[in-house]
C-alpha cells in the first residue's frame, strides 16, 4: 500500500455518491480509500485505489481505477482527457456490449483542464498482453481485432455518427495547411535524416490532400475509432477462453474509417518481417467478424483499399507526436516502420497523376 493521499476528486463522499449514481452501491457508504499504487505514463496518471464500506455495500467495487492527467500535461494547449471523458459520458453506456471498462464517474473542468475518470478494476481478471515494445503472441492479436471489429461493427454506419455521436471533421485546406506548418517543422528537425525520397511522399500526400480526403468525404461504411489503437491498449481477459475483450484509452476517438485502427495497431508498430507474416490473416479475421456482426456491402477488396490508404494516412502521425512532444524513441521508430510499410503496400500509387 502506498502512503500518497488519495486525489481530492476520490475522497469518500464523492465515490459514495458516484457509485450509488451508478447502481453499483447500495445503502452503504465508502468508508476509507486508500492508495494502493500509482504510476504515470507519458501523457496521464493512474492510480489503483482500495475502498472500505459502512453499512450495506454488497457487490460494490472493493478496489477502482482513477485516471487523471499528468501534472506536466494539465497546462498545455492539449486538451488531453476531454474526448476520454465524452467518450464515456456520451458512448460507453449506449452500447449492448461492455468493450471498455465500466466507468463510475468522468469529469473535465474545460477552464482548468482537469479531468478524472474512475474506472473498473480489471488488474485480477484482464492482462495487457506484452510489455512494450514487444509485440502479442499471434493467437492474442487475433482476440483483439476480433473484439475490434464487434466494436467497429457496432456502430458501422449508424445513422447517430455525426449527429448525436461525435462530429465529422472533413480534411480541408485549413487541416492540409496545419499538417504542412507540422510537416516543415519536422523535416528541418531531420534534416538529412529524413531523405528525399520520403520528403517525397510527404509533399506527394500535402498535393494530393484534397483527392485522398474524399474517401472520408463520404461518410459511408464508417464507424467510430478508438484511434490510439496499439496492442497496449487492450486488456485481454486471463481465461483464454473468455471473449471479455476491453479497449481502453479513449482520448483519440473520432468518426473515420474503420482501418485506421488496424493500420496503426499493425503497419505503424511491426516491422516488415512479423507484418508481412501475419497482416493479411489478421485482415481475413477482421472482415470475418464484420460480416457475422451485420456489417453488408464492404467487401474484403473495400477492406484492402481502405486499409492501403490508412497505412499512407499513417505517415501523418510521427509528424503529430514530434508536435506533441512524444519522446523520440517513440515516434521515430514508427517513422521508419510506416515508411517500410508504405513500400511494402504500394501506397505510392495513391500519390500518382
Amino acid at each position: 500500500m502506498s502512503t500518497e493521499p488519495p486525489p481530492a476528486a476520490a475522497e469518500p463522499a464523492r465515490l459514495t455518491a458516484a457509485l450509488r449514481n451508478a447502481g453499483a452501491l447500495g445503502d452503504g457508504r465508502v468508508r476509507d480509500v486508500a492508495v494502493e499504487s500509482a504510476r504515470n505514463t507519458i501523457l496521464s496518471r493512474i492510480i489503483r485505489l482500495r475502498l472500505s464500506y459502512e453499512g450495506d455495500a454488497a457487490g460494490a467495487p472493493q478496489s477502482l481505477i482513477f485516471k487523471t492527467g499528468a501534472p506536466e500535461r494539465m497546462s498545455t494547449p492539449w486538451n488531453g482527457g476531454r474526448r476520454e471523458v465524452a467518450f464515456y459520458n456520451e458512448i460507453a453506456d449506449t452500447m449492448s456490449a461492455r468493450l471498455a471498462p465500466r466507468c463510475y464517474d468522468a469529469q473535465w473542468n474545460p477552464e482548468t483542464n482537469v479531468w478524472h475518470l474512475v474506472l473498473e478494476d480489471l488488474t485480477d481478471t484482464h492482462m495487457v498482453a506484452t510489455t512494450w515494445p514487444i509485440p502479442p503472441a499471434i493467437a492474442d492479436c487475433d482476440r483483439m481485432v476480433a473484439a475490434r471489429a464487434r466494436f467497429h461493427a457496432a456502430w458501422w454506419d449508424d445513422a447517430r455518427l455525426g449527429s448525436t455521436i461525435g462530429a465529422w471533421n472533413d480534411p480541408d485546406d485549413a487541416a492540409r495547411k496545419g499538417f504542412a506548418d507540422q510537416y516543415a517543422r519536422f523535416a528541418d528537425r531531420l534534416g538529412d535524416r529524413l531523405p528525399a525520397e520520403r520528403r517525397d511522399v510527404y509533399e506527394g500526400l500535402i498535393a494530393a490532400w484534397p483527392q485522398l480526403s474524399a474517401r472520408y468525404a463520404s461518410h459511408r461504411n464508417m464507424t467510430i475509432l478508438q484511434g490510439d489503437a496499439h496492442v497496449w491498449n487492450i486488456f485481454l481477459p486471463r481465461d483464454a477462453t473468455s471473449a471479455d475483450v476491453r479497449f481502453f484509452d479513449w482520448d483519440s476517438w473520432r468518426l473515420d474509417v474503420a482501418t485506421d485502427d488496424l493500420a496503426y495497431m499493425v503497419a505503424l508498430h511491426w516491422y516488415p518481417d512479423r507484418r508481412r507474416r501475419y497482416e493479411r490473416a489478421l485482415l481475413d479475421r477482421y472482415h470475418a467478424e464484420l460480416v457475422t456482426h451485420g456489417v453488408r456491402g464492404y467487401d474484403r477488396r473495400a477492406l484492402d483499399d481502405d486499409y492501403r490508404l490508412s497505412v499512407l494516412w499513417q505517415i501523418t502521425t510521427p509528424v503529430g507526436q514530434a508536435e506533441n512532444k512524444i519522446p523520440s524513441v517513440i515516434w521515430w521508430s514508427h517513422l521508419e516502420r510506416i515508411f517500410l510499410a508504405v513500400d511494402d503496400l504500394g501506397c505510392r500509387e495513391f500519390l500518382a497523376d
